[in-house]
């Protein structure tokens, strides 16, 4: 079997085509979220709010609804509570976020164990991309097309908003507005994210693009171009991989992308570990050599 061959036959598929466009939708959203989460410092928010859509994705489940909408209201019941014991306790937000997402997370867990059913909920946490429907993915296309149209419309803003709170607000900004609106659309990612991958995988997916590209560039226009083709590169290539391995298909989109940060953290041209350690060598000798 030659190359094209190897690339053509997935395609032939219509559950393969599916699976592949859900992957990059959700890696593109994710990548391009991910920027401004990994320059907030916003990664751990982005574990909470994946895991904490669980409960409302069985509910919707239970009462028949799309599971998108249950994973929604219950990603935005996640940022409310993160936000309420923050600001009406003592407690730092890592505290309320640890608090909050892994009590929801566990209620997920309880639901699942209590509710009859002929549908595997598992796929919930550990995703289904080959189970991918075609409501499935126009939920993905229609939740993905409002968050990316939302972050292009206000990337400015928001890019202002993660590198000087204080600036934005002298502005004429709402900081707080501001950090509500992206954390909304957090939630709207994990919904999208949660069908290629499920609940334990997105946070991945929503922290490794924004940190590859943020060593490899210092400029963050260039990190919202890197991010996302790289975060698209890996779920091709994971979909395709897990398609011949006969491996799970959500595992290897993220473990893909895990191999490309390490590729970029070991020899990315200025941060990589081994041109560090190179540029050190290179140093020492020159000095010696003066000496």
């Amino acid at each position: 079997m030659n190359l094209i061959e190897l690339l053509v036959e997935p395609l032939t598929y219509t559950f393969m085509l599916r699976a592949l466009a859900v992957t990059i939708i959700a890696a593109v959203l994710c990548a391009i979220l991910s920027c401004w989460l990994v320059l907030i410092g916003w990664s751990l928010m982005g574990d909470a709010v994946s895991h904490a859509v669980l409960p409302g994705v069985v509910l919707a489940y239970i009462v028949g609804a799309p599971f998108a909408l249950g994973a929604l209201v219950f990603g935005f019941i996640a940022v409310a509570l993160i936000g309420g014991v923050r600001d009406t306790s003592r407690l730092k937000e890592d505290a309320a976020i640890g608090i909050v997402f892994t009590t929801l997370f566990s209620f997920g867990l309880v639901l699942i164990s209590v509710t009859p059913s002929q549908v595997d909920l598992n796929h919930i946490i550990f995703g289904n991309l080959l189970g991918v429907s075609a409501a499935d993915l126009w939920q993905v296309l229609i939740i993905g097309a409002i968050t990316f149209m939302i972050l292009l419309l206000k990337r400015k803003d928001f890019t202002l908003y993660a590198f000087d709170p204080t600036h934005a607000h002298a502005l004429g900004m709402n900081p707080k507005l501001m950090g509500a609106v992206l954390l909304g659309l957090l939630a709207m990612t994990s919904v999208v994210a949660l069908q290629a991958v499920g609940v334990i995988l997105v946070v991945a997916m929503l922290i490794i693009p924004g940190a590859t590209a943020y060593l490899l560039t210092d400029r963050f226009g260039t990190m919202l171009v890197i991010a996302p083709v790289l975060a698209a590169s890996g779920g091709v290539l994971g979909v395709y991989v897990s398609y011949y391995l006969d491996a799970s298909t959500g595992g290897m989109v993220v473990l893909a992308q895990g191999l490309i940060f390490v590729a970029v953290y070991l020899f990315s041209p200025r941060q990589g570990l081994v041109a560090s350690r190179l540029a050190i060598l290179r140093r020492r000798k020159a000095l010696s050599t003066a000496g």
